[in-house]
């Protein structure tokens, strides 16, 4: 049966998205949930999985190209209907990681450098297990810091011996972690726990991952119907209704509490939601938190796209959003008012003369601000460029500590998820951030008639200890007038 495979329906503020990346080629075999393609809108990569188990059978929308909400992008064919060539790369890379000897040189894995201002890290994924086959390059283990996942890569084809720190443990910069045997297949027993993670970690994919952590559950209380006895979505959905069935088999680390035919499961905070609260409650505590709205009309900037969207992708390869907009908006806005681009520095104001911005970016991990840096001399493909390459960055969780150090102001667009107001918390110790929302249809008086325009809030929260109302506001107005009028952007009045 053929299956057409749509892009998901669009947040109401999200005009357009592009193909991202196609992860199958026509023909390939996949499996019911695995990710067939990432598309990408103006602030979130949206992964498309499969319906079924069965074969693409055709891509009628190519890497790049713009789409939009519940367009038709493949064909699939539902059932084995590849030809018998279709796993033969898979076949081949396989056999060629095979480790070429059965003996090899002994190498100690070991946590990456932390940068001085991070004390340690903790284990967040191993993605093997000792014995297993590996090849150079392949990534062995995600280690959290505060604020980034760093990826511990082998250092050649081979096999890990022996695990020496579990999931869940702190560790410090440069501490062994495990150890590995450069061509050769180890001998040594996996430890259990980190087998089981392993092998639970490959099984699934990324949506029904996502689906088991907002649920709270266990993969392996879940009986799983897909190829191999792999856990699918439809899966976790039946166990929700059946609560009491999970209970039985809890782990000990992640409690659960029967409370009739409901439950309560108890998982600790991953490092980064502690770092996360942490700063929170110390920018609501530690400084004098403003916020002052104001609202913009997007139909300029509206009409302004849909005339220029065409050419502009063709002369740079990269699909116009609404985020370089802001950026460029926020940016001459900063230049007029520095106490909004100043940080309090104990007793002193220390104001900045560049143009570093932070973009609030949801990841699986949490929300992450990394920065566009210099974003005065970067022109709007640039700042598109650089905002897509930070999103993909969070999406994959191969964000530096180079792409999140410094920012002088946030940007935070609540409006891709449906949010119509917010008052946004400062992002420490920068002094201001602004909060985007949704776009929406209202009613609104424009020459003593009454027009219906798309209309968005804006917000701008702020320390009061160095940044007056006068200022704030005045702020708030240059950023409105620019995206309501923004020839402005180009003539610098």
């Amino acid at each position: 049966m053929t299956i057409e495979i749509k892009v998901p329906v669009l947040p109401e503020s999200v005009a357009d998205a592009s193909i991202a990346t196609w992860h199958v080629k026509v023909g390939d075999k996949v499996s019911r949930d695995q990710n067939l393609v990432d598309i990408e809108t103006d602030k979130v990569v949206l992964e498309v999985v499969a319906p079924a188990d069965g074969v693409l059978s055709e891509i009628l929308q190519a890497e790049g190209e713009t789409v939009l909400g519940e367009q038709t992008i493949a064909n699939f064919e539902e059932g084995e209907g590849a030809s018998s060539g279709a796993a033969a790369p898979a076949q081949a890379s396989e056999e060629s990681s095979q480790p070429s000897g059965n003996k090899g040189e002994s190498v100690e894995i070991k946590v990456p450098v932390l940068p001085e201002s991070v004390a340690d890290a903790t284990i967040a994924t191993w993605h093997v297990k000792p014995g297993e086959a590996i090849s150079r390059d392949q990534n062995l283990v995600d280690i959290e810091t505060d604020k980034v996942v760093l990826e511990v890569v082998a250092p050649a084809d081979g096999s890990l011996s022996e695990i020496l720190a579990p999931e869940g443990e702190t560790v410090t910069g440069e501490q062994v972690i495990a150890n590995f045997v450069a061509g050769s297949v180890a001998s040594a027993a996996p430890a259990p726990a980190a087998e089981a993670a392993s092998e639970e970690n490959d099984a699934l994919s990324p949506s029904v991952r996502r689906l088991l952590a907002e649920k709270g559950l266990d993969a392996a209380n879940i009986k799983g119907t897909g190829k191999g006895g792999r856990v699918t979505k439809e899966d976790v959905e039946k166990s929700l209704q059946a609560p009491a069935a999970t209970t039985a088999a809890a782990p000990e680390s992640a409690p659960v509490a029967a409370l009739g035919n409901r439950t309560e499961k108890r998982v600790p905070m991953t490092r980064l939601r502690k770092t996360i609260a942490t700063r929170l409650l110390e920018a609501k505590n530690s400084t004098a938190m403003l916020t002052t709205f104001n609202e913009v009309n997007m139909k300029p900037i509206m009409d302004l796209r849909k005339q220029y969207q065409e050419q502009f992708e063709k002369r740079h390869g990269i699909r116009l959003g609404f985020m370089s907009f802001y950026v460029k908006a926020v940016t001459e806005a900063l230049k007029r008012f520095p106490e909004v681009n100043a940080s309090i520095d104990g007793d002193d104001i220390c104001y900045h003369n560049y143009f570093d911005i932070s973009i609030a970016v949801s990841t699986p991990r949490g929300l992450v601000t990394p920065v566009l840096k210099d974003t005065d001399t970067l022109g709007m493909a640039g700042i598109e460029g650089g905002i897509r390459e930070l999103a993909l960055k969070g999406r994959d969780g191969k964000l530096s500590m180079a792409d999140m150090q410094g920012g002088n102001f946030t940007i935070t667009n609540g409006g891709v998820f449906g949010s119509l107001m917010s008052t946004p918390i400062l992002n420490l110790p920068q002094s201001a951030i602004l909060g985007m929302h949704k776009i929406q249809d209202r009613p609104m008086a424009v020459n003593g008639k009454v027009e219906i325009l798309p209309m968005m809030y804006l917000a701008l929260s702020y320390d009061h200890r160095i940044i007056d109302g006068k200022e704030s506001v005045g702020f708030l107005v240059t950023i409105k007038e620019m995206l309501e009028d923004p020839t402005r952007l180009l003539l610098d009045v």
